[in-house]
């Protein structure tokens, strides 16, 4: 991580969320013309099931070139959700960042694998209905995925080498999705999303269910959450797939 394609990379990036964030500058001066905007911010902490794959077009000595479950373990993620919304559009920006390590035994080959992931959500929705949060929202966006994995492969006949695999390199995607909210109470709410995107990564796409209880000064959260995303670089071939339930407070101001 840090390397100047990375960096070119995210100033690119960052470039595309400055004129997003400024042609929603007037959806949310319409919004505004019938009621104040509402702003959440949520930690969450994820405790997903975490596999990792490897493809790589140069295997190592004695070994096939698919390497299922690299990294396969339960580990905690760090998840932050921030949104505004007013009375049809609003705009929302999710942050994910996962880091572990994880040593497997093949039949003829150990690995030793560290990775490094970092996920950037930005988008805008728009909500047809006529009731704040609830209903459908459609929403468009971007989505910023960087990746450092490092996969050291050490044979078990010591007549072969050990040999090294590395994908660090930054991906940015067009994502496009929905979620509907359903108000199941005065307090307790349901919402299900769905998104996928494309561009530079070969694909990714995420599903969650997530229940709200509100109090006061936020909600309660608990919810499910899939996330699947595949990367390609220098002919190795990277699935990363993590699923588990979620929990945090939106705070709501």
């Amino acid at each position: 991580m840090g390397s100047p394609t990375m960096s070119n990379d995210f100033r690119s990036f960052a470039t595309a969320v400055m004129a997003l964030c400024m042609m929603g500058a007037p959806l949310a001066s319409h919004a505004e013309e019938s009621g104040a905007w509402e702003w959440t911010i949520a930690p969450y902490l994820w405790a997903p099931s975490i596999a990792t794959d490897l493809r790589t077009g140069q295997p190592p000595a004695e070994t096939d070139s698919a390497f299922s479950d690299i990294i396969d373990k339960i580990d905690g993620a760090f998840l932050m959700h921030a949104e505004g919304r007013g009375d049809h559009f609003g705009a929302f920006a999710d942050y994910i960042f996962l880091g572990l390590a994880d040593d497997r035994q093949f039949p003829r080959i150990a690995t030793r694998s560290d990775l490094d992931s970092q996920l950037l959500e930005l988008a805008a929705f728009w909500s047809p209905g006529e009731e704040r949060s609830h209903g459908l929202d459609v929403f468009g966006g971007l989505r910023y995925v960087d990746v450092d994995l490092k996969v050291r492969f050490d044979p078990v006949n010591p007549v072969f080498s050990p040999s090294e695999r590395s994908i660090d390199k930054s991906y940015s995607d067009f994502m496009l999705g929905a979620r509907y909210t359903w108000a199941l109470s005065d307090r307790w709410q349901l919402t299900l999303r769905g998104d996928g995107s494309f561009g530079e990564t070969e694909g990714t796409h995420s599903a969650s269910a997530v229940v709200r209880y509100h109090v006061k000064h936020g909600a309660w959260i608990v919810g499910y959450r899939y996330l699947a995303i595949e990367v390609e670089t220098g002919g190795n071939n990277t699935d990363i797939t993590l699923s588990g339930p979620l929990a945090g407070f939106e705070f709501a101001f």
